[in-house]
């Protein structure tokens, strides 16, 4: 599953030609694509919390909630969680955007704030065990918690949301002009289907860039045809 970068790029840049509306670089273009593509993944999110309020659809391949489960099951992953002697803690994945679940044992750990541990600490009946172990969670990592707090000795798991990878539009000059190199770039992971929200997207950004509001305004009305259409 992915989106050529330089199909979008070009796409872009034929529009911002036709119309003569200016010039986005390839710096621009990565800019605007990584912030266009986080937007949209993003978005999923906020739909599955709007969509799940809904009666589902029964008709194959329609039902919007299991659509965007599927957009979303391709940045699903699983890690052994790295321990840092220095930080105390399990340290956080890399690439991770959302946490789903912690698990130690093949119990799955729950998670609390860090108020929340300094009294169930203190709660003879309510203390973390191996068979009901907890976890509190800051930028730095995860502490988790069983019958005792678990170090690099023990084994903890993670189910997570990655982040999508940084895309890149990466290129060599040749008398003066930017030439797509396949080498060093990297597509959108996004499904096929957001193609065209990648392109009004991005044109909305390069609008705001070369101060022609009309390339905004065109991409604004784009996208909010297409989302009312989405929900219809």
């Amino acid at each position: 599953m992915a989106i050529s970068v330089n199909t979008v790029y070009q796409r872009v840049l034929a529009i911002l030609n036709k119309e003569q509306r200016g010039y986005v670089t390839p710096e621009e273009f990565n800019l605007f694509a990584n912030q266009a593509q986080l937007d949209i993944f993003e978005q999923y999110f906020y739909d599955i919390n709007q969509f799940g309020r809904l009666p589902g659809n029964d008709t194959e391949y329609s039902d919007m909630l299991d659509n965007l489960n599927e957009k979303i099951s391709y940045f699903e992953k699983t890690a052994t969680l790295s321990y840092s002697v220095s930080l105390s803690r399990f340290t956080l994945p890399t690439d991770l955007y959302r946490v789903g679940t912690l698990i130690f044992g093949n119990k799955e750990v729950e998670r609390v704030n860090k108020n929340e541990y300094l009294y169930i600490s203190q709660a003879p009946l309510a203390k973390p065990t191996d068979a009901r172990p907890i976890y509190v969670k800051d930028t730095d990592g995860f502490i988790v918690y069983g019958s005792d707090e678990k170090d690099g000795t023990d084994t903890v798991k993670i189910n997570y949301i990655k982040k999508p990878s940084n895309v890149v539009w990466n290129y060599k000059t040749v008398l003066g002009n930017a030439q797509y190199k396949a080498t060093g770039s990297v597509d959108f992971e996004l499904e096929p289907s957001e193609e065209p929200d990648l392109v009004i997207k991005i044109l909305g950004m390069c609008g705001v860039e070369v101060r022609d509001l009309s390339i905004y305004q065109l991409a604004a009305q784009e996208e909010i045809r297409d989302t009312q259409e989405e929900k219809q």
